[in-house]
């Protein structure tokens, strides 16, 4: 009894703080700030000073595994913390590859667009070609990019198959994957999914991965070995073979 009410006051406690350190104090300061790289440095700092505040460690290891130049970072995906711890672990030079609905969700929204993220529309295969084309030439003119290569997540623990549309990107403008492990954020929100339970973060940057070439079989086998590689690191099943 006394378990469940201590974990349930820290839960309205940390959810108060995050709630208020991100969305109240830090966001308005990323929407009104005049150049991307420091809307991006606010966005970092956000996350990492809420994170302290509410006590929750945040590792960060294998920076030394970041190329200096351009780079395609896939990552899992198990919950709407993700996008934010990556945020604060990754330079801010990375920009994030988002799904074209979030553009219209309130306030959010536009916080993302402030960030520099980039959209990709999963309905329009048309509309999709174009912004798959104009990520390419971006890559090869020097951009790096993070993306969630499932796609989705869910409750339960597990990796989901990787989408093959970052990796293909990669390949085409001849650029190494990263692949990253997150571990933590499907705790820290909780059970129910509205408080925050405590627990503590690493984010795992694993050696690159240089694409042999762009046909669909190196695309398919750069995939499936930036995947062996998240999934050896995160410690959950492989929801792709149950």
């Amino acid at each position: 009894m006394l378990g469940r009410a201590l974990r349930f006051i820290y839960g309205v406690y940390a959810s108060v703080v995050v709630i208020v350190v991100i969305f109240v104090l830090f966001c308005p300061l990323i929407i009104i700030a005049p150049t991307l790289a420091l809307r991006r440095t606010i966005g970092r700092l956000c996350v990492r000073t809420a994170l302290a505040l509410v006590g929750v460690p945040f590792r960060v290891q294998g920076l030394e595994n970041l190329p200096l130049g351009t780079a395609v970072v896939v990552a899992n995906h198990s919950s709407y913390f993700d996008g934010l711890v990556l945020t604060a672990a990754l330079p801010s030079r990375f920009t994030f590859m988002v799904k074209q609905g979030a553009a219209a969700w309130p306030y959010i929204g536009l916080v993302i667009k402030r960030m520099g993220v980039r959209f990709i529309n999963r309905v329009s295969k048309r509309e999709g070609a174009v912004q798959t084309l104009r990520l390419i030439r971006d890559l090869k003119d020097g951009m790096s990019l993070a993306v969630f290569a499932e796609g989705t997540f869910k409750s339960q623990p597990g990796l989901l198959p990787f989408q093959k549309g970052a990796f293909a990107i990669a390949a085409k403008a001849g650029v190494p994957v990263v692949p990253v492990a997150i571990r933590g954020t499907r705790k820290l929100l909780g059970a129910n999914g509205r408080l925050l339970d405590w627990t503590s973060i690493e984010i795992r940057i694993l050696p690159p991965i240089t694409p042999d070439a762009s046909t669909p079989p190196a695309v398919e086998a750069l995939r499936d070995t930036a995947r062996a590689a998240v999934l050896a690191a995160i410690g959950e099943p492989d929801l792709a073979t149950s």
